[in-house]
C-alpha cells in the first residue's frame, strides 16, 4: 500500500521535477530502498527502468503500484533487458489494475478480436522484421473499422477494448495511439481469469 505522504515528500524533495516518470522512480527510492539497490544497476541500468517507466505511462497505464514494477524488472530483466519485452511483463503483472482503470470492476469486458488468419500474418511480420508493419491497404482497412467499433462504444459509454496476443500488442498499440485515442489494446495476458470475456467483433 502507498500513502498521500510519499507523494508529498517526493515534492517537497524534488519540487523542480515536473516529468511524472522522476517522480515514481524518487517514490520507489523512497519506498523501497533495498529494492532499488537489487534493481539498478546490477539487474537493469536506471535508463532501462525509466524506459518502461515512459512506455506504461504513454498509454495511460497506472504506476502507483511501483512495488510491483520494480519486483517484476528484476524477476526478467537477467532474461532480456529490451524494454518492449520488459513493458509487456510488468503490464501483465499490472493486469487487474489496468483491467480497473479502463473497465471498472464488472465481471464481463466486452473487447473486439483479431481474425485468427490476420493475427498469424502480423505475428510473422514481426518476426521476420522484428518489428512488423501492417500493409499499408490492410492497415486502413483494419483503421476504419478499429475506428467503427471504437465510435460505436463509446456511444453506449463502454470503453473500446482491442484484445490480441502478447507478441502483438505493441505493434497495435503504436498503430492507434495517435489516430484512435479512445481504444485499449490489450494482450490475453493481460486480463485476469476471474474476467469473463464477451467478443464483440472479429476483425481481419
Amino acid at each position: 500500500p502507498y500513502h498521500d505522504d510519499v507523494d508529498v515528500e517526493c515534492r517537497v524533495i524534488i519540487p523542480y521535477l515536473h516529468d511524472q516518470t522522476k517522480l515514481h522512480s524518487v517514490r520507489l527510492a523512497l519506498l523501497a530502498p533495498k529494492l532499488v539497490e537489487e534493481l539498478v544497476p546490477n539487474t537493469l541500468p536506471l535508463g532501462g527502468v525509466v524506459k518502461v517507466l515512459q512506455n506504461l505511462l504513454s498509454e495511460g497505464v497506472p504506476i502507483r503500484d511501483i512495488r510491483t514494477i520494480a519486483e517484476t524488472l528484476a524477476d526478467y530483466a537477467p532474461q532480456s533487458q529490451d524494454s518492449v519485452f520488459l513493458t509487456g511483463v510488468v503490464r501483465a503483472a499490472l493486469g487487474r489494475s489496468i483491467l480497473q482503470h479502463i473497465a471498472g470492476i464488472g465481471v464481463e469486458l466486452e473487447v473486439m478480436t483479431l481474425d485468427p488468419n490476420f493475427e498469424q500474418l502480423l505475428q510473422q511480420s514481426i518476426q521476420q522484421s522484428g518489428e512488423g508493419g501492417i500493409e499499408p491497404g490492410m492497415a486502413e482497412n483494419l483503421h476504419t473499422t478499429l475506428q467503427e467499433h471504437t465510435q460505436r462504444q463509446e456511444a453506449l459509454g463502454k470503453p473500446a477494448v482491442l484484445l490480441v496476443s502478447a507478441p502483438i500488442r505493441p505493434l497495435l498499440a503504436r498503430f492507434v495511439r495517435h489516430s484512435i485515442p479512445g481504444i485499449n489494446v490489450l494482450s490475453y495476458n493481460e486480463v485476469p481469469d476471474d474476467k469473463q470475456i464477451k467478443i464483440i467483433a472479429t476483425i481481419g
